[in-house]
């Protein structure tokens, strides 16, 4: 294989390991900035841009090692982006409890205030025989 061919592959496989780290790799902790985010994207483009201007003068070693800088900026840009923000839901694979009983065939949300008021009743006639206080004071 000549060297030009060798040193071009090698470079192809150097780019597509990291892109697929940027995709594989553990999240970051936390998510960077939209703002962060929005700047890293725009380097990538203007890294484009001016790759591809090295193009069209001909100057493709210098338009490769460009692409190629475009390229790992915007990998970083999406590892960056999948890190995790505190709204985010917890991965532990349990989805989120919805706070709201279901709604009625009304649309009203249904909820049993007969089994409320009997399981509170019961809940208080165990904290009054109790020797604990049911709030732990």
């Amino acid at each position: 294989m000549p060297p030009a061919v060798a040193w071009k592959l090698a470079f192809a496989i150097v780019l597509v390991a990291t892109i697929a780290t940027s995709a594989l790799a553990r999240a970051p902790r936390r998510a960077a900035s939209p703002v962060e985010l929005r700047r890293l994207v725009g380097c990538a483009l203007v890294l484009y841009a001016v790759g591809g201007l090295a193009t069209l003068t001909h100057h493709s070693v210098l338009a490769g090692l460009v692409y190629a800088a475009g390229i790992g900026v915007a990998a970083l840009a999406a590892w960056l982006s999948r890190g995790r923000d505190q709204e985010d839901p917890p991965d532990d694979g349990n989805e989120p409890v919805d706070e709201q009983p279901p709604p009625g065939p009304d649309g009203i949300p249904w909820w049993d205030w007969e089994r409320f008021e009997r399981d509170f009743r019961e809940y208080a006639r165990r904290a009054a025989s109790s020797d604990r206080h049911p709030l732990g004071r």
